[in-house]
């Protein structure tokens, strides 16, 4: 837990699951550059925050803390921000009502007075969510982009502009960095170009030529990702009926493949990411046998799961939380499988070899064995005794 001190007072903040062992803060100097301006004390007169507040992007909700007094309007597309910004507003004090929690898939306000846009790390999320609020943005809506200096490119400005108005950035400071936005009524509000939808390659096993939806936000959007991909060559024949889960799932070709491939399984499918699981079912429905049985979660790791009711967890864990790179979030989740798995149950990822996740396996699992692997990536199993 870290303490942020802020024009608008001190809060004490967490990320979401709290881990002693990594050092992450819940918040930034592009947040603490943010609740500056609009207190006055960067770059001109305090913000009126009367109207209907909305905050974009807000990773562990230390903005929408530090702005409790406003109720504001938190929209994310991540679950773990949401569970974090609920502990946030608790641990100071704030009801859980203080802020309006809502999904990037939930309908967004019809009036936005003033807009707070955290840049995130998907030029595609952004391009997707100025399309969603500018229909509800109005001549004297003040709008304001924060991040730090290594996520603010030209493409960024220009899709403000594109979208909203005309743009203007402010110094730099402790490396973060200010947009501020002129909404233009006259710019035409066109629809969003997301969700994205291409066909695989006629070589990665069962799924092979099937049609994928991604949302935007999902990574590797574009194309198939080549661990992905690895891993489509390399997943468990098995027949019979089983409990699946797809963790990490994505868009859902991993799952799609398992359940085309074998017709008695049921798939669930588990992202903290809501535009994730939404594709993921997209995919899945274009894809699988309409008979076939599937579950779709949005949650964090395996806790939607009950314990010891899972034959065969598939996953491809992501190293990276926003820009900091740590292995919190694959530990919670070879823990979360091998809570879920039965007896006899089998872990399957895939990852890229400098990681070292087979350190990890053995000691959550007691065993862990190579099944695939070429010079960047490997295919590991553990199995639940």
């Amino acid at each position: 837990m870290n303490r942020l001190t802020t024009p608008q007072g001190g809060f004490d903040l967490a990320r979401h699951p709290e881990n002693p062992r990594d050092q992450l803060r819940a918040w930034d100097a592009a947040d603490e550059y943010l609740l500056s301006r609009l207190a006055g004390e960067e770059d001109g007169e305090p913000v009126d925050l009367s109207g209907t507040v909305v905050v974009v992007g807000d990773r562990w909700g230390a903005l929408a803390t530090a702005l409790a007094a406003h109720r504001p309007v938190q929209i994310t597309d991540s679950y773990l921000a949401q569970r974090a910004t609920l502990a946030n507003l608790a641990r100071n004090g704030a009801a859980p009502d203080s802020a309006r929690l809502l999904s990037v898939r939930d309908t967004p306000p019809e009036r936005v007075d003033v807009l707070l846009v955290r840049v995130p790390k998907s030029l595609a999320l952004l391009e997707d969510q100025l399309h969603r609020l500018a229909p509800a943005v109005h001549a004297d809506t003040v709008v304001i982009g924060t991040g730090m200096v290594k996520e603010i490119h030209t493409s960024t400005l220009k899709l403000f502009e594109r979208i909203i108005g005309p743009t203007r950035t402010s110094l730099a400071v402790k490396k973060a960095r200010l947009i501020h936005c002129t909404p233009d009524p006259a710019l035409p509000r066109t629809p969003s170009p997301w969700p994205y939808r291409y066909d695989l390659p006629e070589d990665v096993g069962a799924v092979s030529g099937r049609t994928v939806t991604n949302h935007a936000g999902i990574f590797c959007a574009e194309r198939l990702d080549v661990g992905t991909r690895f891993f489509l060559k390399h997943l468990p024949a098995r027949t019979g009926p089983e409990r699946v889960v797809d963790l990490g799932c994505g868009n859902g070709v991993v799952g799609t493949s398992v359940a085309l491939a074998n017709p008695e399984a049921s798939v669930t499918f588990v992202d903290e990411s809501y535009q994730a699981v939404a594709s993921a079912e997209e995919t899945f429905r274009a894809g699988a046998r309409e008979d076939a049985e599937a579950e779709f979660l949005v949650g964090d790791a395996m806790e939607g799961v009950p314990p010891r009711s899972v034959d065969l967890v598939l996953c491809n864990p992501p190293f990276h939380s926003h820009q900091a790179v740590t292995d919190a979030t694959a530990r919670n989740m070879f823990h979360g499988a091998k809570t879920a798995l039965r007896q006899g149950g089998e872990l399957w990822i895939v990852g890229n070899r400098h990681l070292g996740y087979h350190t990890q396996l053995r000691r959550i699992f007691g065993n862990c064995t190579t099944v695939a692997g070429d010079p960047k990536f490997v295919v590991l199993r553990s199995v639940k005794r």
